[in-house]
């Protein structure tokens, strides 16, 4: 992977779900989330001028305030000794009282050079789903009302356009056309997102839409009709945001121990079970 950033006027890490206890307890038994992310960071020591570092939700997985510290002091530090800017969003696991002490406040606004970027808490407490609500719609077209030089990067951890696995179908953003709305015709150059597990990069409504790997483990896209599969594996994306035009993106796999080893598989009772107890009414 080349580090150089040709051509960029904004280079972005976006790293996602990152689900790291406070206690160390690995995930499904099977994971330690703070190694992996720690793989993560050192894999993308190399690259040039990183501006900022995107997290973009399911930072924890237990929700304590010793989890988000983890967080803080891995990432923070690394991001300083680069002179990044670090953008943190809220995820459908995370807890609102913990991730606000230790990480600020759950929507703002950064600007970075004659870019802006603003965050957005797509979280539902006690469920799995995502909803940006009509405060939140409004707030954020009161922000795009001014636009600014080089235009706006959202970030929200539930994309706004559709999932490929059979439960992140069923656990998606709710109305993405109510977002999609206030961001089209506006300033916003980029989507970043998180919460499938898997690189994946569309656009909707000309928008481009960035989804970064997990670092906790990759979404087995290929599993077979009805499965959902989750496999060992880490993973980030880099965008570089141009002046002008679309963002180049680069998805970049984390080696690991275990890799490709399997973390759960739910057939169609298991999926139907986890939409019953987190998913919309």
């Amino acid at each position: 992977m080349t580090a150089s950033r040709t051509g960029a006027d904004l280079r972005i890490l976006h790293i996602s779900d990152t689900h790291l206890f406070g206690d160390g307890t690995l995930h499904y038994g099977v994971v330690d989330t703070t190694a992996a992310l720690e793989r993560v960071l050192a894999k993308a020591g190399d690259l040039e001028g990183v501006d900022v570092v995107v997290l973009s939700g399911d930072l924890s997985e237990d929700g304590s305030t010793a989890s988000y510290r983890a967080l803080r002091e891995r990432i923070e530090p690394w991001a300083s000794a680069r002179g990044a800017d670090v953008v943190y969003a809220m995820g459908n696991h995370d807890v609102r009282d913990a991730f606000t002490a230790e990480l600020g406040d759950l929507t703002r606004v950064v600007t970075r050079g004659r870019h802006r970027i603003v965050t957005l808490d797509s979280s539902v407490p006690g469920a799995a789903y995502g909803s940006v609500d009509a405060a939140q719609l409004a707030w954020l077209s009161d922000v795009l009302a001014q636009p600014v030089d080089l235009g706006t990067v959202v970030v929200v951890h539930h994309p706004p356009t559709p999932a490929v696995t059979p439960l992140l179908s069923r656990l998606e953003l709710a109305d993405p056309h109510a977002l999609l709305g206030v961001l089209d015709g506006s300033d916003v150059r980029l989507v970043l997102s998180g919460h499938y597990h898997h690189g994946l990069t569309t656009s909707e409504r000309g928008i481009p839409i960035v989804v970064a790997p997990g670092v906790t483990n990759t979404s087995d896209v290929a599993a077979p009709s009805g499965v959902e599969r989750a496999h060992v594996g880490s993973g980030f994306a880099v965008i570089d945001l141009p002046a002008s035009g679309a963002p180049r993106v680069m998805m970049v796999s984390v080696p690991g121990p275990g890799d490709g080893e399997q973390v759960f598989t739910l057939d169609t009772d298991g999926i139907q079970a986890i939409v019953d107890a987190y998913g919309p009414a």
